[in-house]
């Protein structure tokens, strides 16, 4: 038998659609129903979904008084705050094309955007790094005043059309625009019994910043979209007090990366919480250890699951059907995977390239600007996701390694050629080469390694680094050596860069 999930299609997409309008529908049943609770060790802001949704319409009457039209594209560079949700939320209700992005991104990183990019206008925090413009700015003052305007109505469509626009580091080292439809949200649908397990009267407390794309698709807009409360950490929370508050507000399911488990494991703080049912992991691998430690402290189980920003999460294990040991789960209900190798799907048992069909309603239109791009992440039928698998005969799929260069900071994929464009240009540096290193068996720091005439300061390789990235994709260390790894024919061999750290950090 071939390495092919398929048990039929989800159903379609209602039409004409709006996402925002799909994601708030709980507010016409339950309108004085808890949507949303910012929580910190003081005290919680708390939203109604009569609140929310007004709110929302409201803030998209005051985008289209400022001349925006159905289609202009909104660069999003706001902080970590519940204005956030509501400006995103706001666009896509008016028809506009939001366009998220981390507060983390510096000024430079964000130039680089525009040209492509070419939005109508920029949503702006003052704190939130952003270059000198001509552009249109729209300050967090003006977005909050606009909520008490009258309600904007849904602009409906077709559920094809783009909805939003997320970035993600591309194979080619620039950063590519990801254009998503108005279905997306359809899509998700099917993560809610095929990873979730949500229902209306669960409350979902999500670890991660408002800004970050997996909060606002797992942490937000899935919790509205089946009526059930969404809680958020206030700025600032320290991750060793999320137990304390989920215990305070109840909270049934806990979602985060990796990374926040391991942190909460090592302050000592996971314990039993009456309410809680399970954790839920995305963003990179998790690891055994971690999951494992978390069940002995708490006596919850953490569903994991894969995806990408091309397609959100399409494998993972859930309460109705927890993954194999050692598995990544099993494709979500609805969805059609198969694992490819040249030719096509493969037998069982047999190692391939992890696809998605391209008939997922989940699946992005495309990248902006990079129609070959596009088309060479499609094998026939098949989106190529660039991760190898293998599918055993209960569909259960395995992970076994990328077949690429990309890196994984922290749930963020990372492309080195990014990374080392921004910093080659630093004076002293001849070469450089970038990587994700293994530095415990449940942690990878992005490392970079750089030839030239003498050793430079790592304090001050550190600086310049942190004023051309983001700090997730800024390298945790910087090693001057006498050459990069390169094969025969001068092709650099990042993954040989991984036997450079450990002959440096060799105690004998």
């Amino acid at each position: 038998m071939l390495s092919v999930f398929d048990q039929g299609p989800p159903a379609p997409c209602p039409t004409p659609f709006n996402m925002a309008g799909y994601v708030l529908g709980a507010a016409d049943a339950t309108p004085e129903k808890l949507a949303l609770a910012v929580v910190g060790e003081t005290g919680a802001e708390r939203w109604t979904y009569a609140a929310l949704e007004a709110a929302v319409r409201g803030t998209a009457t005051g985008l289209l008084q400022a001349g925006l039209r159905p289609g202009d594209r909104v660069l999003m560079r706001l902080g970590n705050r519940v204005e956030f949700p509501i400006a995103y939320l706001a666009a896509i209700t008016a028809g506009l094309i939001p366009v998220p992005s981390s507060a983390a991104l510096t000024a430079r990183e964000v130039a680089n955007m525009l040209p492509e990019l070419a939005p109508s206008v920029i949503l702006r925090a003052p704190d939130v790094a952003c270059p000198e413009t001509d552009l249109p700015v729209i300050g967090a003052e003006a977005l909050a005043a606009m909520r008490a305007l009258p309600p904007a109505g849904y602009d409906m469509g077709d559920p094809n059309r783009p909805a939003y626009i997320v970035y993600t580091s591309g194979t080619s080292g620039k950063p590519r625009g990801v254009v998503h439809a108005h279905r997306a949200i359809w899509a998700r649908r099917m993560m809610h019994d095929g990873w979730y397990g949500i229902g209306p009267e669960d409350r979902l407390l999500h670890a991660g910043a408002f800004n970050w794309t997996y909060t606002l698709g797992t942490g937000l807009m899935d919790p509205w979209s089946v009526g059930a409360t969404a809680l958020i950490p206030a700025e600032g929370t320290d991750l060793a007090a999320l137990p304390g508050l989920m215990e305070a507000h109840g909270a049934t399911i806990f979602a985060a990366a990796p990374g926040v488990y391991r942190k909460i494991l090592n302050a000592g703080t996971a314990r039993a919480i009456p309410s809680l049912r399970h954790g839920l992991s995305a963003g990179e691998k998790l690891p055994a250890s971690i999951e494992d430690n978390w069940q002995k402290a708490t006596g919850t189980p953490i569903y994991e699951a894969y995806g990408m920003s091309e397609c959100s999460t399409f494998i993972s294990g859930a309460p109705s059907r927890p993954a194999t040991r050692g598995t990544l789960g099993r494709p979500q209900p609805g969805r059609r995977i198969a694992i490819l190798g040249t030719d096509g799907p493969v037998p069982l048992g047999t190692e391939g390239t992890i696809a998605v069909h391209r008939s997922d309603p989940g699946l992005m239109l495309g990248y902006l600007g990079a129609e070959d791009e596009t088309r060479d992440r499609m094998r026939g039928d098949w989106f190529i996701t660039g991760d190898q698998g293998v599918m055993d005969d209960s569909s259960s799929i395995t992970y076994l390694a990328r077949n690429d260069d990309m890196m994984n900071a922290g749930g963020y994929r990372v492309s080195p050629l990014e990374v080392e464009q921004a910093l080659s240009d630093i004076p002293g540096i001849t070469q450089i080469a970038v990587t994700d290193i293994a530095v415990r068996s449940d942690a990878r720091l992005i490392m970079a390694f750089y030839t030239g005439p003498a050793p430079l300061s790592e304090a001050e390789l550190a600086r310049l680094a942190s004023e051309r990235l983001a700090g997730y994709k800024t390298p945790r260390g910087f090693f001057h050596v006498d050459a990069l790894p390169q094969n025969p024919n001068g092709k650099l061999q990042r993954r040989a860069l991984a036997q450079i750290y450990e002959a440096l950090h060799d105690p004998s």
